[in-house]
C-alpha cells in the first residue's frame, strides 16, 4: 500500500466513524487484513472496460501531471 503505520490508523478511523452498514473493499489487497474495521465487510472485484473516448489514460495523462504515461 505504501502507507505508515499513523496513516493506516487514520484510515481505520475515517471507515469506522463513518455511519454505515457496509464497507466495500474494490482495493487490490484485503484492505481488512491491514486496517481494523468495525463493521460488516464485502471485497468486491471489478474490470473496466473503455468504450470511446476519452480513455481512463486520457483523462490521467490530462490531469495528473501532463506527462506521458508507460504502456
Amino acid at each position: 500500500m505504501g502507507y505508515g503505520r499513523r496513516q493506516i490508523e487514520e484510515l481505520g478511523e475515517t471507515i469506522n466513524n463513518t455511519p454505515c452498514d457496509l464497507v466495500i473493499i474494490a482495493t487490490p489487497i484485503d484492505l481488512g487484513k491491514v486496517v481494523e474495521i468495525n463493521r460488516p465487510i464485502q471485497r468486491v472485484r471489478y474490470e473496466l472496460q473503455e468504450i470511446g473516448k476519452p480513455t481512463l489514460r486520457d483523462v490521467l495523462e490530462k490531469n495528473i501531471g501532463g506527462g506521458k504515461w508507460p504502456s
